[in-house]
C-alpha cells in the first residue's frame, strides 16, 4: 500500500513540475504572434536575431504593456540622446526624469532598434555573430552596455528557450512564411 501511494506522489509531483515548465503565458505567447514577422523582417535587413528581437521587446516592454509602451510605442526603451531629432516622452525613471524615444508605432519602435544597434560602434562586434547564436548575442549585448542588469543575458535566454523564439532565427521557418 505505501508503494503505491509513494507512486502516485512521484507520479502526481513529476505532472505538477512538467505542468510549471510547461506554463506559458498567454499575452507573451500573443506579444510574440503580433510582432514575430517584424522582428524576423528586421533579421533578414540588418542580421539581428529574430529571438533577441523578440526577447528584447518582451522584456523591455512586459511584452507591450508597460507605461513607456502603450504612451510612446517604445518596446526597447531606447533613450533620446543627443542625436534623436524625432518624437520624445518624457518619464521619471531611476535617472530622474529621462528623454524617450517616441514612435507613431511598434514596426517603427522595432525599426529603430535595428538602426540603434547597428549605429552604434560599441554593437559591431555583435554583428560579426552568427544570426542563430542567440547566446552569444545576449551576452554580447550586455558586455556592450546594453543593459546595466548583470542578468540580462540570462534573462533574454530564458524568454527565447521557454517561448522556442530560437525557431524565428532559422530559415526552415522563414521559408514557411
Amino acid at each position: 500500500m505505501r508503494f503505491l501511494i509513494t507512486i502516485s506522489l512521484i507520479f502526481v509531483f513529476n505532472f505538477n513540475i512538467n505542468a510549471q515548465r510547461n506554463n506559458k503565458n498567454p499575452n507573451i505567447e500573443s506579444y510574440i504572434e503580433q510582432y514575430k514577422d517584424i522582428a524576423v523582417k528586421e533579421m533578414l535587413t540588418h542580421g539581428i536575431p529574430a529571438s533577441i528581437t523578440l526577447a528584447q521587446g518582451i522584456l523591455e516592454s512586459s511584452y507591450g504593456s508597460s507605461y513607456l509602451a502603450q504612451n510612446s510605442k517604445n518596446h526597447f526603451g531606447i533613450k533620446c540622446k543627443t542625436e534623436w531629432t524625432g518624437l520624445r516622452f518624457y518619464k521619471i525613471d531611476e535617472e530622474g526624469k529621462s528623454c524617450y524615444r517616441k514612435y507613431t508605432s511598434v514596426f517603427e519602435s522595432y525599426e529603430d532598434h535595428s538602426l540603434f544597434l547597428k549605429s552604434k560602434p560599441w554593437y559591431k562586434p555583435l554583428f560579426k555573430l552568427e544570426v542563430t547564436d542567440y547566446k552569444a548575442w545576449a551576452y554580447g549585448l550586455k558586455k556592450a552596455g546594453y543593459a546595466t542588469n548583470p542578468n540580462y543575458p540570462s534573462m533574454l535566454i530564458s524568454i527565447i528557450k521557454r517561448y522556442e523564439l530560437h525557431k524565428y532565427d532559422n530559415v526552415e521557418y522563414i521559408s514557411e512564411l
